[in-house]
């Protein structure tokens, strides 16, 4: 399925997903006005070091990044072989490979809409959303 968001459209795999599409798409569009952090669905991950790593990249927190370095101690596994995974996320934005960076904070790549341009897009439409919810201001 193709999403739309901030001017680029995401595909999801969404036969990792139990709900419909028209519920998919509207969660995202909530996320997208700064309505949802986090996603109500329903996802299957692959078994496997991708699985590990989308339940790890899962975990990470809305406005929070991680670096492959610090999943791949997590989960006892080398960072390209997390950076791989990343890459093979089916439901990018949903389980959020983007909040992955580099070692220095460098963004490495991303397998949804525009690329590396998306990815940077989404972190900072959630740290500025973050930081407006911080500071009070609505």
């Amino acid at each position: 399925m193709h999403v739309p968001i901030f001017g680029t459209t995401i595909e999801i795999d969404e036969s990792h997903i139990a709900e419909p599409p028209a519920v998919v798409r509207e969660q995202v569009r909530e996320y997208a006005r700064g309505e949802r952090e986090t996603f109500d669905l329903t996802v299957t991950t692959p078994e496997g070091l991708t699985g590990d790593v989308m339940a790890a990249m899962a975990d990470i927190p809305y406005g929070e990044t991680r670096t492959y370095g610090e999943l791949a101690a997590d989960l006892d596994t080398a960072p390209v072989a997390v950076g791989q995974a990343c890459g093979r996320n089916p439901v990018p934005v949903l389980v959020p490979c983007h909040r992955v960076v580099g070692s220095d904070g460098g963004l490495r790549g991303y397998s949804g809409g525009d690329g590396v341009a998306t990815k940077r897009r989404l972190l900072e439409f959630e740290q500025g959303t973050t930081q407006t919810r911080l500071s009070g201001e609505s």
